[in-house]
């Protein structure tokens, strides 16, 4: 019975000593809070800058932007692993005037893709700033202006490669074998779709 009464005896005074030791260690609280009705005010919160528009990435070597679209200046040229002759050739691209994709550069060397995605490095005295388009739809018809209904000047087979002119967010003039007219953008390799020609 002793040993009971002294159990909740030391509960009572635990009880009673730790709200007094919590009320001890807490920061005094603000005379002007305590005398106001309304209710405490919420945290503030952070102010945060918004995220810096990320810059146009330019090659170390010419300061064009990158990625950009270039074409193939020779009927021959070998697609190394790495920017040097001393690397080995993966590919050999055998097709004047084929629109490709700078993507790196390093020294004379840059780093291209094609259509399909498959590159390395070539020398740049192999490759054209003129540009070009890849046909990817059999039996393009090009319009003689940027309409659908506007009259088909001709029809060009898949795989053809053109020259590029001038450009809209939706439409591209190019040329080939003589016959010029407008094709869809999304019908050629070549042209980001937010590019635009004058």
């Amino acid at each position: 019975m002793q040993q009971k009464w002294l159990s909740a005896l030391a509960l009572s005074l635990s009880i009673a000593i730790a709200p007094a030791m919590a009320a001890e260690d807490a920061a005094p609280a603000d005379p002007a809070l305590l005398s106001s009705d309304q209710p405490a005010p919420s945290p503030v919160e952070i102010a945060q800058e918004p995220p810096a528009e990320e810059e146009p990435q330019v090659g170390p070597v010419t300061r064009l932007p990158l990625p950009r679209y270039v074409s193939m200046k020779a009927t021959k040229a070998n697609v190394r692993r790495g920017p040097s002759v001393t690397h080995r050739i993966d590919w050999v691209f055998m097709r004047r005037n084929m629109p490709l994709q700078i993507v790196a550069e390093f020294g004379h060397w840059r780093r291209v893709i094609d259509q399909e995605g498959v590159g390395g490095w070539i020398h740049h005295s192999l490759l054209s700033g003129v540009r070009t388009v890849l046909v990817q739809k059999d039996m393009l018809d090009i319009h003689l202006r940027p309409n659908e209904k506007s009259p088909v000047a001709a029809q060009l087979e898949l795989g053809v490669v053109a020259r590029l002119h001038q450009c809209t967010l939706d439409w591209c003039r190019i040329s080939v074998a003589g016959y010029k007219g407008w094709a869809p953008k999304t019908a050629l390799w070549g042209i980001d779709a937010d590019e635009v020609r004058d």
